[in-house]
């Protein structure tokens, strides 16, 4: 049985498989959050316009998605929130862009601080009672209730170059209560920019929502407009794209293992993977002519081919890989100072990733078994042979270890790529003529899984398009990480996430 099959709407949209998409009922909304709440689906998406809502929902049973969408002419819709968690901070970002009110039981108040909007914005929200530019409230943080407990702000502006960010602690002493954070400080409107856009400008914005996953953005826009308009890829433009993708998984992840160590003051650890990042950040320039491989992979393929020195500089990128990295994953293994402060820190739940649906390293550390990789099989993963590294400690150290895993697999990944790849060409042109369609795909980052989707009108523009980082679904968990954990742990604990703000913020 599909996942519409048990979930009453009104019609189904017509759209390119694998997944379908239906207007919904009230009766059929309520249906579909009544499977989110039971856990027989994991939100995928949430997503909002001027006068509908969508939700993306994936059966990790047979790993099929499904969107359903319910219109909003009243400028409400059944809150998503009030009964499944995750949905809470894409709930507040759709009233906050679009001024649509999530309406739930007076015994489950629905939460309508904003998130994206921090009073600057001057506008006003009739339905909801909000005039953001007559009546700006200072921003209520949740309480904490018990003796001798104090707050402690950090944020939005840092001692670094991270990017701003508010993080409220409620403690005893130095042990953390509560950490609530309120984000939004790099809204940039990306999803605004994209309205009216052609393809190859709304490719370039989606290249740019979250610099570090760059390609992997990029990936997943290309994958739902191919979708979107029924685009075969050419063969050697799919290795292409994953060669990208897990050179760029490779250099987080070298930069993610040394940051951690550093903050756990083994700077000699950072110090070394930070040589291996910047080896691979400079073998990507040399293959693909830029450090982060921005605006290389596009709708129908890929704008270039590797450059002709740019196979000896992976090959040699991942002989040095070898020869050096096992002796840092034996270092950090065997330095005790290190596994003091990482073994037993900010325990992630089994049942709070499952429920959140929360991807990459911090899904796997904590026991799910995710991989848009390998669950979704998209091409040309379909062809290669890798692992998905799990555990289930769910502790800083599992999270490094996952990331360690992570990074063998990928020197693996590519040298089966390097091994594959035959001439050919390396991009489909977009059918001329062809639109009011949609598309939607997720792509593995380095993070997690990205989730794209779009709807383009008949002439190749984007009338809506909807981007969501793997982000949306761990900061909330850093939240659950830290209780119990002592102040000066949460550097650790917030760098072994390494959540994109920039992701978040749209």
């Amino acid at each position: 049985m599909g996942i519409l099959d048990s979930i009453p709407h009104v019609h189904a949209v017509p759209s390119h498989r694998p997944w379908p998409r239906a207007v919904v009922t009230e009766a059929g909304w309520q249906a579909a959050i009544d499977r989110l709440v039971e856990g027989g689906l994991t939100l995928l998406g949430f997503w909002g316009e001027p006068t509908a809502v969508h939700m993306a929902m994936l059966d990790g049973s047979s790993a099929e998605i499904a969107v359903v969408t319910y219109a909003c002419p009243a400028g409400t819709f059944p809150s998503v929130a009030s009964r499944h968690p995750p949905a809470l901070r894409l709930e507040r970002t759709i009233h906050d862009l679009f001024g649509l009110v999530p309406d739930a039981a007076d015994d489950l108040r629905p939460d309508l601080r904003p998130w994206l909007d921090h009073d600057a914005w001057g506008r006003s929200y009739p339905l909801s009672g909000r005039n953001a530019s007559r009546d700006a409230q200072p921003y209520r943080f949740l309480p904490a209730e018990g003796e001798a407990l104090h707050q402690v702000a950090v944020g939005p502006v840092h001692a670094g170059i991270i990017e701003p960010g508010h993080f409220r602690f409620t403690a005893n002493g130095e042990h953390v209560v509560r950490l609530e954070q309120w984000l939004g400080y790099t809204h940039k409107g990306i999803e605004s920019l994209m309205q009216g856009a052609d393809l190859e400008a709304a490719a370039k914005l989606a290249n740019r929502t979250s610099g570090d996953s760059a390609v992997a953005y990029a990936f997943a826009f290309a994958r739902a407009a191919e979708a979107a308009l029924d685009i075969q890829v050419p063969r050697r433009a799919n290795y292409l794209r994953a060669l990208m993708a897990e050179l760029e998984r490779l250099a987080n992840h070298f930069g993610d293992i040394g940051a951690i160590c550093n903050d756990a003051s083994f700077a000699l650890m950072h110090a070394q993977t930070g040589i291996l990042r910047e080896r691979t950040l400079r073998a990507a320039d040399i293959a693909f002519g830029h450090r982060l491989m921005m605006d290389v992979v596009v709708p129908g393929g890929v704008a270039r081919d590797i450059a002709p020195d740019g196979l000896p500089a992976l090959r040699m990128l991942l002989a040095e890989i070898n020869k050096v990295f096992p002796r840092l994953i034996e270092l950090y293994d065997n330095t005790a100072s290190l596994q003091d402060r990482t073994v037993t820190t900010g325990v992630v739940k089994a049942d709070y990733v499952r429920q959140f649906g929360a991807g990459g390293y911090v899904g796997r550390a904590s026991g799910r078994d995710f991989d848009a990789r390998r669950t979704l099989a998209y091409a040309p993963y379909d062809h290669l042979s890798f692992e998905v590294p799990v555990l289930d400690m769910g502790d800083v150290n599992a999270r490094v270890w996952i990331r360690i895993r992570e990074v063998e697999q990928s020197v693996e990944l590519i040298a089966q790529i390097l091994g594959l790849m035959e001439p050919g060409e390396i991009r489909t042109a977009p059918p001329a003529g062809r639109g009011g369609c949609e598309g939607l795909a997720l792509t593995e980052a380095f993070r997690g899984d990205v989730l794209a989707w779009l709807r383009l009108d008949g002439e190749l523009r984007v009338e809506r398009c909807h981007l969501r980082d793997a982000s949306w679904f761990q900061w909330p968990l850093l939240e659950t990480a830290i209780e119990g954990n002592i102040i000066a742990d949460f550097p650790l604990c917030n760098k072994s996430f390494n959540c994109s703000y920039s992701g978040a913020d749209l």
